[in-house]
């Protein structure tokens, strides 16, 4: 059993050896060591291998005779490889005897070639040299005549072009040593004269500035002369013609040889084509000297500093001149002043940027032109918000617009001035506002809110022509007539046709399209209506001690001038050009404005008639406990009387209101008077109400009830005007009847005869009269009939609160 373990284990080892990677084999053969029958395994290996042996060897016979052929097929190439190896070696051979003339010819070539270089290049030394020597010649006679400016040019070309040419001689560097002595003397020279010329237009700023804002003002009274449309700045166009022009001159300088003194002759050239066109500042400054600085500090290789040193010299002028006075608000000449230097000055950069080559570029310009706008904008806006008088902000804005105009003229964009303009109209807007407010104030004040009298054909033709009234039967009447509104109308009305002229005024000259400048007018035409006439308005209908004949005056008013409305609308048109149907038009508030101010007027009318109807019923003093009076008709009180006289003379001067005014009116205080005497039969202070108590009130309804039946005011239809007291007439009815079953039976059916009885109100009064039986039983216990009436109201009393449960839930 032993022994076939053992040979189980070998076999296995066996296997595993030969699957193994050999460097893992060393785990399994010390496998076998530890056992005690190496010997037995050592045979079983031999075995094995002896195996593997004879099935290599099988193999190995059945591939040979492959390889024997292979062997052969490469022995026959190796003859074919030594021809082809001899046919080689032949042709290299070959080709090296020919390359052996070839390389000579190469290099006889390569001589020829240095040899022509050096010939090129003594002739090209030579070529540079004479002319060195013949410019260094011209220049000494140049310079011993004093001709500062070709000796640069000259100075220039050896130091540029000549000197480098000709290479690093003994004479050129001679040369090049007396060049900085003359470059120093000539540099000198063209300093001195640039700060003169410095000093020079600083003086003659202002007066530069003055001669081109009055050359704008006529050409804009020329172009205003041939057309009524908003001008077109067209300057710009000659002065870049004539930039040209002078630019043309200044690029001949360099290519030729002028001489400085005639320099300014770019300035003549500019007189004659700029003459009628632009500001004449060659006029009043010679501009000369900045030409020749420039020239010779171009040429000396200086131009950036020279170009430093001007831009830094203006920048700091350009300072003062921005700087306004701290009183320039005060007077129109302080803006003035203040315009003048700035166009002077920008005029003299405008003329050194189109007469030079980049001494002043366009991005310093513009540069300095938005520094300059800043700070005008700046200085206006806070000096304009100190005026307060419209007429100064007017003349403020034209002087701004000519300044822009001018400086517009230059090419300057001037699009912020336009538009601090147009914040300006906000600001002259709010003026126009404040005294406009008080032009309304006073109007509305002096008015004596009474019909206008007319006498004559003349004075009705001027109030005619100050509001457009449109009434053919108003014509037809003989005089005198009354117009039916008040002065104020007419007044209000030429009020806003001034205000509208004053803000066309302000709206010219800004470069606007007849659109924009109607929609501008609208706006502020609209303020004033809703924000300083509509606030005129309430403080005219809402202060003190305005009566019902002022009110009803106000609302004729209103409505006239509601009516008057499109005929602003025309206006507007009219003075603009812009049809009112235009698309996107503004469109006044005008009529939503008066009638916001007749709804106000006709709301304090209402409030006031109540108001006056209630101090009536204050009179009111019934005897609650009253017995029933036989015999006869009972009389409405004494109040209520003067009550219904006092509401038939109010509305006789409520004829000339619209219809639905006063009847509204008349309603309104007709369901007042109902509402009040329901509130007066269930106040709570009263606690008892006898049936003659009833009867009398009975008698003040009825009273009501003529004066509603009499038709007050025109335009109800039927009995409307009863319905407002039909509450308390059913109420009454129900009471004074004692119709208590029909009540109670027909109670919540469209049909009820008491259809608009509360059964909580029926049941407040029904309690007040128990409170009333029961104190006469006290003293009068034992009469049946009281006893009888006492147990018919307490039943009713539970039935109406049996219905009322009922409803409720």
């Amino acid at each position: 059993m032993a022994s076939m373990e053992t040979a189980a284990e070998h076999e296995r080892i066996l296997r595993e050896i030969e699957s193994t990677d050999t460097n893992c084999i060393g785990p399994t053969l010390r496998s076998v060591y530890d056992g005690q029958e190496h010997g037995l395994f050592m045979e079983k290996l031999d075995v094995r291998i002896r195996n593997h042996d004879r099935e290599i060897e099988k193999m190995c016979n059945h591939h040979f005779q492959g390889f024997v052929d292979s062997i052969t097929e490469l022995l026959k190439v190796r003859g074919e490889a030594q021809k082809l190896k001899s046919q080689v070696i032949e042709t290299n051979g070959r080709l090296q005897d020919d390359g052996k003339m070839l390389i000579s010819s190469m290099e006889e070539l390569k001589q020829c070639r240095v040899q022509q270089r050096n010939i090129a290049t003594t002739i090209d030394k030579l070529t540079h040299c004479l002319p060195v020597l013949e410019m260094y010649s011209k220049l000494q006679e140049e310079m011993k005549a004093k001709r500062y400016y070709p000796a640069l040019r000259i100075l220039e070309n050896l130091e540029r072009t000549c000197l480098p040419r000709a290479g690093q001689y003994r004479f050129c560097s001679i040369m090049a040593e007396n060049i900085p002595k003359l470059r120093t003397q000539i540099r000198d020279t063209a300093m001195m004269q640039l700060r003169d010329f410095l000093e020079s237009i600083r003086k003659h700023s202002d007066k530069i500035g003055e001669t081109a804002i009055k050359q704008a003002q006529v050409q804009r009274s020329l172009d205003s002369s041939v057309s009524t449309q908003p001008r077109i700045m067209t300057g710009r166009r000659s002065r870049k013609e004539a930039a040209a022009a002078g630019v043309g001159t200044d690029s001949n300088t360099h290519g030729g040889s002028p001489v400085s003194e005639q320099d300014s002759g770019i300035l003549d050239v500019e007189d004659e084509e700029e003459d009628e066109e632009v500001p004449g500042a060659q006029d009043l400054v010679d501009f000369s000297p900045v030409y020749r600085c420039l020239h010779i500090y171009t040429v000396l290789g200086l131009r950036d500093v020279f170009e430093n040193y001007y831009r830094k010299q203006r920048r700091k002028q350009a300072r003062l001149v921005l700087q306004p006075h701290s009183n320039m608000h005060e007077t129109l000449e302080g803006y003035s002043r203040y315009f003048n230097q700035i166009v002077g000055f920008f005029v003299v950069e405008d003329h050194i940027l189109h007469t030079t080559q980049g001494l002043v570029n366009r991005a310093y310009v513009e540069e300095l032109w938005e520094l300059a706008l800043s700070k005008i904008v700046a200085a206006l806006r806070t000096h304009s918000s100190y005026c307060n008088d419209p007429d100064l902000v007017l003349d403020l804005k034209n002087l701004i617009v000519l300044f822009a105009d001018t400086l517009q003229g230059f090419g300057f964009p001037v699009s912020q001035l336009f538009d601090m303009l147009l914040e300006m109209r906000e600001q002259y807007g709010e003026i126009l506002l404040k005294r406009w407010n008080i032009t309304f104030r006073q109007v509305l004040d002096q008015d004596n809110y009474s019909p206008i009298p007319v006498s004559s054909e003349e004075e009705y033709r001027l109030y005619t022509s100050q509001f457009p009234l449109q009434d053919p039967e108003l014509e037809k009447l003989p005089f005198p007539k009354k117009l039916p509104f008040s002065e104020f109308v007419p007044k209000v009305y030429c009020q806003l046709k001034e205000f509208i002229y004053a803000c066309l005024k302000y709206s010219e000259d800004l470069h606007l399209s007849s659109t924009e400048v109607d929609d501008m007018i609208r706006k502020s035409t609209n303020l004033l209506l809703t924000r300083t006439l509509s606030h005129c308005l309430q403080y005219a209908i809402k202060k003190k001690n305005v009566g019902l004949a002022e009110l009803v005056q106000v609302i004729i008013n209103t409505t006239h001038l509601e009516q008057s409305c499109h005929f602003l609308e025309e206006f507007i048109s009219n003075i603009t050009n812009v049809p009112p149907d235009t698309v996107n038009a503004t469109k006044l508030y005008g009529t939503s404005t008066f009638k916001d101010a007749r709804h106000a007027a006709e709301a304090e009318i209402y409030t006031s008639l109540n108001t006056k109807i209630d101090q009536f019923l204050q009179l009111a003093d019934y005897n609650w406990v009253a017995v029933v009076q036989g015999g006869g008709t009972l009389a409405a009180s004494d109040y209520l009387i003067d009550l219904m006289a006092f509401l038939k003379s109010t509305f006789t001067v409520f004829t000339n209101l619209p219809g639905n005014v006063a009847q509204t009116a008349c309603m309104s205080a007709c369901k007042h008077i109902s509402t009040s005497l329901m509130q007066l039969l269930l106040d709570p202070d009263i606690r008892q109400i006898s049936i003659g108590a009833l009867h009398q009130f009975h008698a003040d309804v009825k009273e009501c009830e003529s004066f509603a039946r009499a038709g007050p005011v025109a335009g109800f239809q039927g009995d409307t005007l009863l319905l407002a007291f039909s509450d308390l007439r059913q109420l009454l009815d129900l009471f004074t009847q004692w119709d208590w079953s029909t009540y109670l039976a027909d109670y919540g059916k469209p049909t009820c005869r008491y259809l608009r009885v509360n059964p909580h109100t029926a049941l407040a009064l029904l309690e007040k009269m128990r409170e009333m039986s029961r104190k006469n039983n006290v003293f009068a216990q034992l009469r049946k009939t009281d006893r009888d009436r006492q147990k018919l109201i307490d039943t009713i009393i539970k039935q109406l609160r049996n219905l009322i449960a009922q409803h409720h839930t």
